[in-house]
């Protein structure tokens, strides 16, 4: 039986407790939204339970957009972390912000987080606007009508007061005709089966799209890299260049022998890790390689799962200069 067809037998057969109903299958696609560093891969590895993507405090830390996938017993939401919308000032910036536009095109609702601890902006209201012109028909009364459900998710609550909270919870309640408002603390895992519980309910009727086992779309290769990307992230903190780009070369698994059995060997990974300058490769490797070894060590558990076998990290440092910038560097590492 195909995924497809048990999805559809499964929404035949659950019922709804105390009613005697079918439960519907629901599934589509969440975009989450929202200013750089307000919690939107936070949020996705909570409701996943696992790290699809990388969280750090900077500015663009997310430069791609990661699909994690939720699976319940009746629903899937494919949740798209989006690169923060934000006012591009490389072309790197302006490539983020397009990849947003794609990520935008076809999605069943969207999920616009705000920080409770912090001001609505200018930046926020440019992404509503930005929504608007997407989703929304302006009606005569000045009011909108949403194509899709606006959701509102209320991040970072557990830095407020409850007073504070209701006061925040009013202002945004002002801010947009959202679909609902639901507050939460990712890191605290504070409310995450109500966000999840809203975006089900929100979500049309629809398929199993993917195996219940499968939390990403991402290739092993952009798994690594971003894993990598994200080890330096913690490693050097403000020490670290902007410009770091991480690309996997080569996965190398060990070749069988003639008696069909497998060498005891280690898969090769080889990866590439790209600065701007000469004078930021230092920074990068350490003092006798010292930073190079320790991401080997913290990545050493995660690589051996993504590969399936033993696995020998291989990280070279390299200079691809003022590649933020430049077209052929940026196709290059993948934007």
């Amino acid at each position: 039986m195909t995924d497809t067809a048990a999805a559809t037998n499964r929404s035949d057969t659950n019922e709804s407790e105390g009613t005697g109903r079918p439960v519907p299958y629901r599934s589509g696609f969440v975009a989450v939204v929202g200013r750089p560093n307000v919690g939107k891969s936070t949020l996705i590895n909570a409701l996943i339970g696992k790290r699809i993507a990388i969280t750090s405090s900077r500015p663009e830390t997310t430069r791609k957009a990661i699909r994690g996938i939720l699976t319940t017993d009746h629903a899937q939401l494919v949740l798209v972390d989006t690169p923060g919308i934000h006012r591009p000032r490389t072309l790197l910036g302006q490539r983020l912000n397009d990849i947003v536009d794609e990520s935008l095109s076809d999605v069943d609702e969207v999920a616009f987080l705000l920080p409770a601890n912090q001001e609505i902006g200018p930046g926020d209201r440019r992404i509503l606007s930005r929504l608007r012109s997407d989703f929304a028909v302006k009606r005569e009364d000045g009011t909108f009508h949403w194509k899709v459900p606006l959701i509102a998710i209320v991040t970072k609550i557990d830095e407020l007061s409850r007073e504070r909270l209701v006061s925040k919870l009013i202002e945004i309640d002002g801010f947009a005709d959202f679909s609902d408002i639901v507050p939460v603390s990712a890191l605290e895992h504070d409310n995450l089966d109500e966000v999840r519980d809203v975006l089900i309910g929100h979500m049309p009727e629809g398929p199993q799209m993917y195996p219940e086992e499968q939390v990403t779309e991402e290739r092993p290769e952009d798994t690594i890299a971003e894993l990598v990307r994200g080890a330096f992230l913690e490693q050097l903190d403000d020490e670290l260049p902007h410009s770091l780009a991480v690309v996997v070369d080569s996965i190398d698994y060990p070749e069988d022998n003639e008696t069909g059995e497998a060498y005891d060997g280690k898969a090769d990974v080889r990866v590439s890790i790209y600065v701007e300058r000469d004078s930021q490769k230092p920074i990068i490797i350490g003092r006798g390689a010292g930073n190079l070894v320790a991401v080997k060590k913290r990545l050493r558990t995660a690589v051996n799962r993504i590969v399936g076998c033993k696995a020998l990290l291989d990280l070279h440092v390299k200079v691809a200069k003022s590649w933020q910038s430049d077209p052929k560097q940026l196709q290059k590492l993948g934007f």
